[in-house]
């Protein structure tokens, strides 16, 4: 290892490693089917990340309380008649969020060649061990907004992170580049922009890596043997 750059990789969970765009679509279409109330999922998926940048920038509530003031908004703003009782439906649904293609296939080759592995996530304790069970790894370093009582862009999952990994090698891996590669950098943490979409920095900045897919990190980080 001591040809590496970095001895430890963490990760953000959703989006990242789990495809959340597709999981809110779907638990959206699901929501309206079993209700009978018509909306169009695309359209709350738009509304989606502006609204709980929202909710979790206020006093800190746990995640399902976040999704459900979130579905709320979302519905306000669609005009979607959605009975309070039903708000919690994006919460339920998270255990079902299934990872990228690219996702277990990286994580098995990452951890295959000997990094520890980690994930940072905005998310209570009970959702990320549903969703643990879908990645093929495991993760030495877990880090939630459950632990530490805030949502990233906060500094606390990372002030954490660092504590539990001490002085070895880290790089962070994300694809939000509001909740985790704008902080890393404010906070001198290598970071990987897994920018999938291939969008430009909010804030005309860059982060340390940028990569489309896990797949790529992975090929940078473990290259196969020739």
């Amino acid at each position: 290892m001591t040809d590496r750059a970095y001895d430890v990789i963490t990760f953000d969970c959703y989006g990242t490693l789990i495809d959340w765009e597709r999981g809110i679509r779907d638990a959206f279409s699901a929501a309206a089917a079993a209700t009978r109330l018509p909306v169009d999922p695309e359209a709350a998926l738009k509304l989606y990340v502006e609204a709980e940048a929202t909710v979790e920038a206020g006093t800190y509530c746990s995640y399902r309380v976040v999704l459900a003031e979130t579905v709320r908004r979302i519905a306000a703003r669609l005009g979607w008649p959605l009975p309070d009782s039903r708000a919690g439906f994006l919460a339920e649904n998270v255990p079902c969020w299934r990872p990228f293609p690219d996702t277990n296939p990286a994580l098995r080759r990452l951890s295959d060649a000997g990094y520890r592995l980690g994930i940072l996530s905005n998310v209570d304790d009970d959702l990320l061990a549903w969703t643990r069970r879908h990645l093929a790894a495991f993760f030495e370093i877990v880090v939630t907004a459950q632990e530490v009582g805030s949502y990233k862009p906060a500094p606390a999952h990372f002030t954490a992170a660092r504590s539990l990994i001490g002085d070895a090698r880290w790089l962070h891996a994300a694809q939000s580049y509001y909740h985790d590669v704008a902080p890393c950098r404010a906070l001198g943490i290598p970071v990987a922009w897994i920018n999938r979409k291939g969008e430009a920095a909010a804030d005309g900045g860059s982060p340390d890596h940028e990569f489309r897919t896990l797949g790529a990190l992975a090929d940078w980080l473990a290259p196969s043997s020739p």
